[in-house]
């Protein structure tokens, strides 16, 4: 008897998909010739960071943060970051945005409504942005809040040194005449909030101090920052650093860093211990405004104003100036390094360099929430009652849980709700990690992510002998409809983009090994980089 084969179904196509590396939700985007007209549809990678997503592009984002890691570690020479003058776009851009500076700056001399100057000064830095401007955006407040800059007394002093313009560290002689150039793999993480058992679970739920624990993990980013300010200071050089934040299994915050340069670990505790940041906020100790009793809009005055005394709510900056005014008043939170720390010297090219450079990277494709597995109804109950206190911390001056006391959000409209904040660090699976998960300094490798895709589809282009379209630039991309005629399914997109992996993988290997002399891709993973199809024009 002939047996009969089960058909293919849609998850045995994604399944293998996910085996050969190529992405379960491709895009596509349509390719115009605005010479000749001709419109070709291509599919490019969804570009995802979570597993959860899309497992492939996942994984290629980790690994491709694992080769700027690696190529930034151990440098010998130099960094060259180069700015370049900008294009005739970003000139435009800017030649905008002195103009809304101007007009801002006539507005506020003359007591006029300037939000809707804002708002076009917001538009114009986002399309800045994706012209690739790096940068931070020059402030359109002209006004300065001053406050004293001396050393809280509760901190150890730290020493200054002028800093050199240098960011290689020191090299050591062998006995056999062989230079080494060893850096540090760092490892920092927060304070304790209570004591927790070996599941990060704490041991008397009451006691644990959650708000401590919520303001801490939204403003972590803030404090590492200003530990590499200080131990620049310290150490007398530009420490470059390429860092990853993830939790503990306290769900804690905690950084490993890999730092370029040998720095003396009672320096690192010295600093650690001396850096702390300072939140200056309104205070958020008492609840003004319940959820039975919220401010309430008013379209008139296009201000939020209390329910019962139809007052006006004290806006972000007047609330900030009453702050500066008062002399006794004290920030609103102070963030702070926990005792643990560890730094391990690392060689260029040992075994421990590429162990460290996983560890560092192991958690990037998860979210935060999933990076330590939840088995108990223990724990299940500490990430609910952590996720509590940050539902109502406000996460920034825009945060829409200020109305909850008493403040009006920077830029504030209606319809803005305490508790229903749309900002990162108040997602479950983020657990108040609101900022990047990666940081990295500006002169770490002098590249940046989308230079280091650029030289692995130039590596893979030169190994297959393929040519590069004279100008690229001339072609229109434009996203494609799923419902468009010429548009395939995604079965079949994803069933062709298996059979162009496939065929690309095969014509590598085959380059591999009859190439002459070294051909070996930029340190890296062998399948970072790639596409669906055989087009890296996109």
């Amino acid at each position: 008897m002939r047996r009969v084969l089960p058909p293919l179904t849609s998850s045995m196509v994604e399944a293998v998909a996910v085996s050969h590396g190529v992405c379960i939700h491709p895009v596509p985007l349509r390719r115009i010739d605005p010479d000749t007209g001709q419109s070709t549809v291509i599919d490019v990678p969804c570009g995802a960071t979570a597993t959860s997503k899309c497992p492939p592009c996942a994984d290629r984002a980790r690994k491709l943060r694992m080769q700027q890691c690696r190529q930034g570690w151990h440098l010998e020479e130099e960094p060259v970051v180069e700015q370049g003058d900008p294009t005739e776009e970003q000139a435009e851009l800017t030649l905008a945005r002195s103009d809304l500076q101007a007009a801002l700056v006539q507005a506020q001399e003359r007591g006029l409504e300037t939000e809707p100057i804002t708002e076009a000064i917001g538009q114009v830095e986002r399309q800045l942005a994706e012209t690739g401007a790096r940068g931070k955006p020059i402030r359109s407040d002209h006004r300065r809040r001053t406050r004293s800059t001396k050393r809280r007394q509760d901190v150890p002093d730290l020493p200054r040194r002028k800093v050199a313009p240098t960011t290689i560290g020191r090299t050591f002689p062998g006995r056999d005449g062989k230079v080494f150039r060893p850096s540090v793999f760092l490892t920092l993480t927060a304070r304790s909030y209570g004591r927790v058992d070996k599941f990060g679970v704490p041991r008397d739920p009451n006691a644990y101090d959650y708000r401590t624990a919520a303001r801490d993990a939204i403003h972590f980013p803030a404090l590492v920052d200003r530990f590499f300010q200080n131990l620049r200071r310290v150490v007398g050089f530009e420490v470059q650093y390429f860092g990853a934040l993830e939790p503990q299994r306290r769900l804690a915050p905690h950084l490993h860093a890999a730092l370029r340069g040998t720095i003396a670990r009672k320096d690192l505790r010295l600093v650690a211990a001396a850096t702390y940041h300072q939140v200056w906020w309104p205070s958020t100790n008492e609840v003004i405004f319940p959820d039975h009793r919220l401010p309430v809009w008013d379209e008139t005055a296009e201000t939020y104003v209390d329910p019962d005394t139809g007052g006006v709510l004290p806006s972000w900056d007047e609330a900030l100036d009453a702050l500066a005014e008062d002399e006794e008043a004290e920030p609103l939170h102070v963030v702070r390094f926990g005792q643990q720390l560890r730094a391990e010297g690392v060689l260029s090219g040992s075994p421990d360099a590429d162990r460290c450079i996983r560890y560092l990277v192991k958690y990037l494709n998860k979210s935060i929430d999933t990076c330590h597995e939840v088995e108990t109804d223990a724990q299940r109950e500490h990430m609910r009652r952590l996720w509590d206190a940050m539902r109502y911390e406000p996460c920034s001056p825009t945060c829409t849980n200020w109305l909850r006391y008493g403040v009006q959000p920077k830029n504030a409209r209606e319809g803005q709700l305490p508790g229903c904040c749309r900002g990162k660090a108040h997602r479950h699976e983020t657990l108040g990690f609101g900022g990047r998960r990666v940081l990295t300094s500006r002169k770490w490798c002098g590249k940046t992510l989308a230079d280091l895709k650029s030289e692995r589809r130039e590596w893979v282009r030169n190994l297959l002998g393929l040519t590069e379209d004279p100008d690229p630039k001339r072609y229109v991309w434009v996203q494609a409809s799923p419902s468009d005629p010429d548009v395939r399914t995604k079965d079949e997109r994803l069933m062709l983009g298996i059979a162009a992996r496939s065929r690309w993988h095969e014509e590598t290997t085959a380059a591999l090994a009859t190439a002459k002399g070294p051909s070996v891709p930029p340190k890296s993973e062998p399948t970072s980089g790639t596409q669906n199809t055989t087009s890296t024009a996109a």
